[in-house]
């Protein structure tokens, strides 16, 4: 049993359901005892922060949403239990209702070394902003304040904005987090 060669597989699910269709794919694969033919059940994620009640907060989202990757030896009853599961579409194929086609493995290895290089650089952000460029406060005491980028500070991830308050000009020291690009 230990030579049952798996390939990679596009799961279609509904979009935003792709966890609870991982947990249903592997309760269903324990519970009918295909584990010798199911390698991983994989949704490639991606780091992305918010700024939530004025603190940075990091948050996994799905980059490839509505797609599951599967490593797996479609044989016997595995494409049908795969199938059946609540919130899964089908597999992604070359015509509807044709036969799951695998993914090359140049494909693979692409989207894998996606999902690694971005946990690696989860922290790394490019710097979003350029010296003279219009501004929008969206976090702080100064909510909703216009401005204009003074200086940057890659090491801190800060800028100084300088903004008129009170007809007054005024330099204040931001996160790369608390402004926006002014449209």
């Amino acid at each position: 049993m230990g030579d049952i060669k798996k390939r990679w597989y596009v799961v279609r699910a509904v979009s935003g359901k792709e966890k609870k269709v991982k947990e249903y794919l592997e309760l269903e694969i324990t519970r009918h005892k295909l584990n010798d033919f199911v390698e991983q059940v994989l949704i490639p994620t991606e780091k992305v922060f918010q700024i939530k009640n004025g603190k940075k907060v990091s948050k996994e989202k799905s980059y490839l949403p509505g797609y599951v990757l599967i490593e797996a030896a479609l044989v016997g009853e595995v494409p049908h239990v795969i199938k059946g599961i609540p919130n899964v579409i089908g597999f992604l194929g070359a015509e509807k209702g044709g036969a799951p086609v695998p993914m090359r493995l140049a494909e693979v290895n692409r989207i894998l070394g996606k999902v690694d290089e971005l946990l690696e650089t989860e922290e790394e952000m490019k710097i979003p902003f350029v010296v003279g460029e219009p501004v929008k406060v969206i976090d702080g005491p100064f909510q909703n304040f216009t401005g204009v980028v003074d200086e940057i500070n890659e090491d801190k991830k800060k800028l100084k904005v300088m903004v008129k308050i009170f007809g007054r000009k005024n330099l204040l020291e931001l996160s790369y987090m608390q402004v926006e690009k002014e449209l």
